[in-house]
């Protein structure tokens, strides 16, 4: 049997830490954390199974990056449970002040926006990576609205049930900006509070607005229209991914990948659902809970983009 030096040319590498852009194939010994690890770079995007969530509910609000995301809220019943996620597993936090559904996300697993919700409330609430305190509420109350934001002190919530304004989030107050053209609650958000993408609703809409920080703007539809689904796509209008979904099983585990400019149909889920949170970016994203028939599922899935870096760690004996 060939030796790994003989298949690559040189010995397994011995680390520090892990490379920052790693070849397809590569493997090292990362000294510092006693592991094996290597890289695959990725034909397609793709899910893949990762640690189921504590407690089963759906729409909730999530928030984060793929190796560091938080969720919140959600029901069957209603609930203000908070799991943090550290790219393998959930741990239960503190809850939110007020229980509810159907409420906006935004931010970071240190420093999120928790916004509206139901029972109908404007209540928001901001998490320091410990706890979540209560701040100022929303101009409108509403529930199954969308948000966008890179953390506690700045964002953008927009549309609701039924509801078509939009309000930009300043750290301490909300002040009511320019609606959306077409009001609609259980869609998805992502981007900044000056850069967003609001697309899907209910009813079953594929309509698709882009926010430049003055006004909302039609953009390419999605390729299926569909309700209760989620996105991930923080820092930008440009690159985001939406997933899951409802009416029925036939859209349930579809994903679209967002480029700036249009939709393009990409890799399902592996477990369909509707009323999921989403975290991360249209290069490493998650998809975590939600339902496709009761009880709500405690699973959570990572994706990773084609064309990107997977870092795997090998079990040795």
């Amino acid at each position: 049997m060939a030796t790994y030096k003989e298949i690559i040319g040189t010995n397994v590498e011995s680390r520090s830490s892990d490379p920052s852009n790693p070849v397809d194939g590569q493997v090292w010994y990362n000294s510092t954390t006693g592991a094996l690890k290597g890289a695959i770079i990725t034909a397609t995007g793709s899910w893949s199974t990762s640690g189921s969530i504590n407690s089963a509910r759906d729409t909730m609000a999530g928030s984060g990056i793929q190796t560091a995301a938080l969720i919140f809220g959600g029901q069957s019943p209603n609930t203000g449970k908070t799991e943090s996620y550290n790219g393998s597993s959930w741990t239960e936090v503190n809850d939110l002040n007020t229980a509810r559904n159907g409420l906006a996300g935004s931010g970071t697993s240190t420093s999120s926006l928790a916004t509206g919700g139901e029972p109908q409330t404007g209540a928001t609430e901001s998490w320091n990576g410990s706890s979540w305190t209560e701040t100022s509420d929303l101009n409108n109350a509403r529930t199954n609205l969308s948000g966008a934001g890179v953390d506690s002190t700045s964002a953008l919530v927009f549309g609701g049930h039924p509801n078509t304004q939009t309000e930009s989030w300043n750290g301490s107050s909300w002040t009511e900006v320019n609606d959306v053209n077409t009001g609609r609650g259980y869609a998805t958000g992502f981007g900044t509070s000056t850069a967003a993408i609001f697309t899907g609703g209910l009813p079953a809409t594929a309509v698709t607005e882009s926010w430049n920080g003055t006004s909302w703007t039609e953009v390419n539809d999605l390729n299926t229209a569909r309700y209760h689904l989620a996105a991930a796509g923080r820092g930008t209008n440009t690159a985001g991914l939406v997933f899951g979904g409802s009416p029925g099983a036939s859209v349930a585990d579809l994903t679209e990948s967002w480029n700036g400019t249009s939709f393009t149909e990409d890799g399902d889920l592996n477990t369909g659902r509707y009323g999921l949170a989403g975290a991360g970016n249209q290069t490493l994203a998650l998809a975590a809970a939600g339902s496709r028939s009761t009880p709500a599922a405690l699973v959570s899935e990572e994706w990773i983009n084609a064309g990107a870096s997977l870092t795997r760690t090998f079990t040795t004996s």
